[in-house]
Order: C-alpha cells, then sequence, then structure tokens
C-alpha cells in the first residue's frame, strides 16, 4: 500500500481511538510506520535524505520499543504493507502531521495514566515522536533546498525592473 494511504488509515485510526490502550496500540502503529518509511527512504529516497531517514528509522523503533507491543488483532502491523513512498515531500508532510497527532493523543494517556509504568511509558515516547518529527521537518527541509538549488541561483532574485 502506498505510503500516504497508510498515514491516512494511521490518522483515522488514532482519531477513532476512544480507550488508552487503543491510543497507544495506534500510537505504536504510527511508530512502526514512521521507522518503515524511513527505512524505505534511507535506501530508496534522495541522496540528501538518507541519514535523516536511517535517523528516523532508529527513533521510530525506539518508539515502538517505549511501548508495550499491542495486540493488533486481524489486521496485524499496519506498515508491513508499506509498497511505495510516492512524492517525499507530500510524505513527509503527512508524516509529520501524523507525529503531531500521536504526540497529542500520548499526552493524554499520560494525563490520565493511574500507573506510574504506563506514564514514563507515554513520556519515552513523546520524546521519541518529537525526535521523529524533528527528523522529517530537516527533510522537508533538506528537500526545500534541493529544489531551490535545482531551480538555479537566478529563481530566488526579484526581476528587476
Amino acid at each position: 500500500m502506498e505510503a500516504m494511504r497508510l498515514i491516512e488509515a494511521s490518522r483515522h485510526a488514532l482519531a477513532l481511538s476512544q480507550e488508552p490502550s487503543d491510543i497507544v496500540a495506534e500510537v505504536w502503529q504510527s511508530q512502526a510506520l514512521a521507522q518503515a518509511i524511513g527505512s524505505r527512504l534511507a535506501v530508496a529516497g534522495p541522496p540528501e535524505l538518507r541519514s535523516e531517514a536511517l535517523g528516523l528509522s532508529e527513533v521510530g523503533g525506539r518508539g515502538c520499543g517505549a511501548l508495550d507491543a499491542p495486540g493488533l488483532g486481524k489486521e496485524g502491523i499496519r506498515a508491513a504493507r508499506l509498497t511505495g513512498i510516492g512524492q517525499a515531500h507530500e510524505l513527509l508532510r503527512g508524516l509529520d502531521e501524523l507525529l503531531g497527532e500521536v504526540g497529542i493523543a500520548l499526552v493524554g494517556v499520560a494525563m490520565g495514566a493511574d500507573d506510574e509504568g504506563v506514564y514514563w511509558q507515554c513520556m519515552e515516547a513523546i520524546d521519541a515522536a518529537d525526535e521523529s518529527r524533528d527528523r522529517v521537518l530537516e527533510m522537508v527541509r533538506r528537500l526545500a533546498v534541493r529544489e531551490q538549488s535545482l531551480a538555479g541561483p537566478d529563481s530566488a532574485a526579484e526581476p528587476s525592473p
């Protein structure tokens, strides 16, 4: 499945989740997706994104590891269905939105946690989601620099009167 469709499916599933265990399961799915997208970009993405993409993959894995592995039911791991990444810029913007929503959802779970262990799992997962977003935003910045350099130096200059 194309990455943007998986991102949208993850956003939708997270938005529908009401119970803390369901939210945590969707956060885990989202971090697994960030890990898979990072891996794919590191191997097949634009060269200027590869180091940050590898970092995204590592942080996504850490985000999954911070949380108890969820019971995934019949759907399984959504990220395992990743077949293509499409346009890197659009993909990264979508992933940025998803990771922002993940962070907000985790804050809600942490605030309502009765168990100190759950609270600290959420804090670690929030840190991982924030770091993932930082990596994504750096890749967006690098793409913008790449596009600007490909357009040439004259494209940034103001036209003369």
